[in-house]
């Protein structure tokens, strides 16, 4: 069974390159939704109640809203004008999530933002709530807003970004293909690729925090200072890890009804001198961010990981790696494996997790299905082919007649102590060590020693998928 999300995504230590080694990209996003919110004038059933200065708003059913319309109204009168001299002014690479409605009815908007070079984005068709949308429904508003977007600018967007949106979304803008990156997604600091029905799409996330929407929701930001500091803890964070090798992306997300108010587009002014002010900062469009993207880290198929193999295929990859154990790579394929399996890290605690939980019988005979060290069936040479290498690695298969002797010994003592053969992960000890290990351990109690040999168990399993797969 397979589970969709992935909990791993890069792991702890991405490293890529931003253009001229940049530390840090930096994208500003102006959200245009004014004229496109819930409002009975657009054939809705109720007024806006999402992202204004009115605390605890909520829609109206079937009446105009006032104060929200005014609202609302400001953004596209006065505070996209702002944003706009300001972001113009400082050479600022802005791109815009322009909703198809609001665009139609902002003509002068419009033709301001491709004078700046600005990039228009798809914001959907109307800014509204998409989460009981059919997937049949939203695939046709999504075709309506391209449409009426290209209409109205001239150009079919190359960016997506619906925001209130569905668990359809992602995956209706793959299939229908088109689009540089779809940025429905806050999963990360840096781009990755989304792939669903044989399709595949650039992921740009985008961000929530760094957001001026926090003027407008609970424990959000109550004064500019508040923003400032916030976006600047952000930024210095990033950088540092840029400056450690780690480079990252910074979104930042802006509404011209908010962040468009005298009070906070000053904290907005200060941030943006503060970001200019260091070097080795790349401020881009999330186009520009999608093309370099797509060019230095490209798509690559990968349907040999082990959360996408068969059950057929999976077992005779990974059956093996606890020694004649396959039932344990089957229960494995039988719970839940996702992205986070990929690794030889993760799939270690898939595999190691139905070892675990199995019986202590069933341990028991995992434990016997290894073959002794240096034993009858590795001079017969009827090892598996890893085993045959572990022991080898450790120099067992050049024993002096003592040593042999001496396991032999050892061998036959530890079994009928215990019931079970000696099992170590013998891979970077010599046969000293391996000797010295074997005589401590066979003076263990044998609950002590069977969890000893499980132990062992799991480390050799570790270092066979250490083989096989990317840590």
């Amino acid at each position: 069974m397979r589970y969709p999300r992935d909990l791993h995504g890069y792991g702890p230590s991405p490293k890529i390159i931003w253009p001229d080694e940049a530390r840090i990209a930096v994208q500003f996003v102006v959200n245009y939704e004014e004229g496109g919110e819930n409002c009975i004038l657009h054939g809705d059933a109720a007024s806006e109640a999402f992202l204004s200065e009115i605390v605890g708003a909520e829609p109206w059913p079937g009446k105009r809203h006032w104060n929200m319309e005014s609202i609302y109204e400001y953004g596209a009168r006065a505070g996209f004008w702002r944003l706009h001299r300001l972001l113009t002014g400082r050479h600022v690479p802005v791109t815009v999530y322009g909703v198809a409605t609001a665009l139609q009815r902002s003509p002068a908007q419009v033709a301001a933002m491709q004078s700046a070079g600005w990039e228009i984005a798809s914001h959907g068709l109307k800014w509204i709530e998409h989460r009981d949308f059919t997937a049949a429904e939203e695939r046709a508003m999504m075709a309506e807003a391209v449409r009426l977007h290209t209409i109205v600018t001239g150009e079919r967007p190359r960016g997506w970004y619906t925001g209130r949106c569905s668990e359809n979304t992602l995956d209706l803008i793959t299939a229908a293909g088109g689009f540089d990156y779809v940025s429905d997604s806050y999963a990360d600091d840096l781009p990755y690729w989304h792939d669903h029905a044989g399709r595949h799409q650039l992921v740009i996330p985008y961000t929530l925090d760094a957001n001026d929407m926090r003027f407008a929701t609970a424990q959000g930001f109550n004064s500019g200072d508040q923003f400032f500091s916030y976006l600047k803890d952000s930024f210095d964070m990033l950088y540092a890890e840029g400056l450690a090798g780690f480079p990252k992306m910074m979104s930042i997300g802006l509404h011209c009804r908010l962040a468009g108010r005298p009070g906070r587009a000053a904290a907005l002014a200060r941030f943006i001198d503060y970001v200019k002010s260091h070097e080795k900062v790349w401020l881009a469009r999330r186009i520009d961010i999608a093309h370099y993207w797509a060019e230095a880290y490209p798509f690559r198929p990968n349907d040999d990981r082990p959360s996408r193999l068969s059950e057929e295929d999976f077992v005779a990859r990974f059956g093996g790696v606890f020694e004649h154990s396959d039932w344990i790579a089957r229960r494995a394929f039988a719970g839940e494996l996702s992205p986070a399996n990929d690794t030889a890290l993760g799939l270690h605690a898939a595999l190691t997790g139905v070892f675990r939980a199995a019986s202590e019988a069933e341990r028991i005979a995992v434990l016997n299905a290894h073959p002794d060290l240096a034993g009858k069936l590795a001079q017969a040479k009827r090892l598996t082919e890893s085993s045959t290498d572990e022991q080898a690695s450790a120099g067992l298969d050049a024993l002096t007649d003592g040593e042999r002797e001496r396991f032999t010994t050892l061998n036959g003592a530890y079994v009928e102590k215990f019931g079970f053969p000696f099992v170590m992960a013998v891979r970077g000890r010599s046969k000293d060590e391996i000797l010295a290990a074997f005589e401590d351990r066979i003076c263990n109690g044998r609950d002590t020693e069977f969890e000893t040999a499980c132990r062992q168990v799991e480390r050799i399993a570790a270092l066979r998928l250490q083989d096989m797969l990317p840590s």
